[in-house]
């Protein structure tokens, strides 16, 4: 079984080298994609070519969310890869919940799982109290608006099956590029009846570098749950 993970990246040249050791550590068949939307160059000249890494450098930053539809995008043109990972590059999740997870995956025969901070066996550690709460309501918030069956709309840590990744790439990224896609391709696939469920995780607050969330984007996402949900409501009753 060959994995493919979609590593969106702003910045993280602290970081990214590490979750990548972490990886290899773990799994022998797998492709990295990275996608760098940095503002400089660290990482590109950094990165050594190797057929298991596949390297983007974007000359704009435009998204969480693009970035991740533009991976997402490049690994299926690779035949050979069974199902596609997609992780922060902050540490703030580790590769080491996977090997279980993809069990789960399977034996459920699953199309998304979420590894959600939310569950009971869940632990967030070194988060700031604004931020847990801020997280905290606006996954209540998504939870009340789009009524999919998870408890974490916003985690980033998540495992696709190549159906349901091919399905996000045609579809998704209409209501905006940033964190808001996630949330977005929850709801896409779950009007589609694809099978999603989502399991516990251990979160760890960045230790090295600074988080891209600001008040725009905070902003934007809330906007954006808005919209998914009227596109949700004219979809339910289109004639």
């Amino acid at each position: 079984m060959k994995i493919g993970f979609v590593l969106p990246c702003y910045n993280e040249y602290e970081n990214i080298f590490i979750l990548i050791n972490q990886i290899k550590k773990i799994f022998k068949n797998y492709l990295i994609v990275i996608v760098d939307d940095s503002t400089s160059n660290i990482i590109k000249n950094r990165i050594k070519k190797k057929k298991q890494i596949k390297y983007f450098k974007r000359k704009v930053k435009s998204g969480r969310g693009s970035a991740v539809l533009f991976g997402m995008n490049k690994i299926l043109n690779e035949k050979k890869v069974d199902l596609i990972v997609e992780m922060d590059t902050d540490l703030s999740s580790h590769p080491k919940e996977l090997p279980n997870n993809i069990k789960i995956f399977h034996k459920r025969k699953l199309d998304l799982l979420v590894m959600s901070r939310y569950k009971k066996n869940s632990k967030i550690i070194n988060w700031p109290v604004r931020r847990r709460v801020f997280s905290f309501l606006s996954n209540k918030l998504a939870q009340f608006l789009l009524k999919v069956n998870v408890t974490d709309y916003t985690m980033g840590y998540r495992i696709y099956s190549k159906q349901a990744v091919k399905h996000i790439v045609k579809n998704c990224g209409k209501v905006g590029t940033g964190f808001i896609v996630l949330s977005e391709i929850l709801a896409e696939l779950n009007a589609n009846n694809f099978k999603i469920e989502d399991v516990g995780t251990v979160m760890i607050n960045r230790e090295k570098g600074k988080s891209s969330v600001n008040l725009k984007l905070i902003l934007e996402s809330l906007v954006g749950l808005f919209k998914i949900y009227l596109i949700q409501r004219k979809n339910k009753y289109k004639i």
